[in-house]
């Protein structure tokens, strides 16, 4: 059997759900990577049949997309050039993870794409909403991957489809402890508006991964580092506390480390505005902007915010046994051409 898993490569999360879930679909068939995007740190330690360029996005400084730069640096005709190459044809099973080369690769040339993302679980109706939302950002998340059906995360099991979420082996073997610092993430905005702020709470040490510094330097009890993951894993593992942008991975990975956790979704950016629903909904305290105006916020947080119980167990295997039957379930047959029966493939 051979299977196409295309990553989305804006950001680091999706390359981190991979790192764990190619090898185990590599107990069912021959697995072909494809990574588009050019924003992400983490480097996979496979090999990429597909590199793409995608449609990405790029960070701003001033807490949301640089909607400019984003446009400047992408093109329509380049993807559909990507996507009119890309040999879906040749596969038997195609999985995005929120990946667009590959799923309208497949809308176009009329072949399945399945998901296995967190995006998909943000649209589904089981997943809470934001209370404001402009109609956009909900369409934006349903047809810039399109896929036939999809197996999803999020940072609770809402039903047979979503499940929690993929922690990498990496960080379940951390031994966290408290040094008494704060981590922060935040890679929207600028340094200087992130020390602005912090600096104005003294007593506290805070170590910034930032995404615009080019080298480590220090501002009194605040340290700033380029960002580099197994040195932003080790700061988290050894914090008080996560500070951090409403995305999937870090928070669900501070959740899992036990620490207390604040977030700031991205502004205009529905994806993180349906997350800072979800955890503000299990007790995780959302920061609307990140400026002085949410300082008796955050300050609180620092005081008497306290960790959220989460219940994260290794589901790598099961949510590749889900996929595989899911990707069974659309063949016309029993025995369907190119997947292997389940039971005979687990070996039961």
């Amino acid at each position: 059997m051979k299977i196409l898993y295309a990553i989305q490569g804006t950001g680091n999360g999706h390359i981190a759900r991979a790192i764990d879930l190619i090898p185990e679909f590599g107990k069912y068939g021959e697995v072909d990577v494809l990574l588009s995007g050019q924003h992400s740190e983490l480097q996979l330690p496979f090999d990429i049949k597909y590199r793409m360029q995608g449609f990405g996005f790029f960070f701003g400084t001033k807490g949301g997309i640089d909607v400019k730069n984003t446009w400047k640096k992408n093109s329509i005709g380049r993807f559909f050039k990507e996507v009119a190459k890309l040999p879906v044809e040749k596969y038997d099973l195609v999985i995005s993870d929120f990946e667009p080369v590959s799923a309208w690769a497949c809308r176009l040339k009329g072949k399945k794409c399945f998901g296995m993302s967190h995006q998909s679980s943000v649209i589904d109706s089981a997943a809470p909403q934001p209370k404001q939302s402009k109609w956009w950002g909900k369409g934006i998340l349903k047809h810039y991957a399109p896929v036939t059906d999809y197996v999803g995360f999020h940072f609770k099991a809402l039903n047979d489809q979503i499940s929690t979420p993929v922690i990498r082996q990496s960080v379940r073997q951390l031994a966290p402890e408290n040094k008494g610092h704060y981590t922060v993430y935040l890679p929207a905005y600028s340094d200087i508006q992130i020390i602005s702020v912090l600096s104005e709470i003294r007593e506290i040490k805070w170590e910034v991964f930032s995404k615009h510094a080019k080298v480590p330097y220090s501002f009194n009890h605040i340290s700033v580092k380029p960002v580099d993951s197994s040195a932003f894993v080790k700061s988290m593992a050894g914090s008080h506390g996560v500070l951090c942008n409403a995305g999937f991975e870090t928070p669900a990975e501070a959740l899992f480390l036990k620490k207390k956790l604040c977030v700031v979704p991205m502004k205009n950016q529905y994806e993180q505005s349906c997350n800072a629903a979800m955890l503000e909904e299990m007790g995780v305290p959302v920061l609307r902007r990140f400026s002085s105006v949410e300082l008796p916020v955050l300050k609180d947080w620092i005081l008497m915010g306290e960790k959220v119980e989460v219940n994260y167990p290794d589901n790598v295997a099961g949510a590749v046994q889900k996929m595989m039957a899911l990707a069974e379930s659309y063949e016309p047959t029993h025995h369907r051409k190119g997947i292997p029966d389940l039971a005979g493939a687990l070996g039961a």
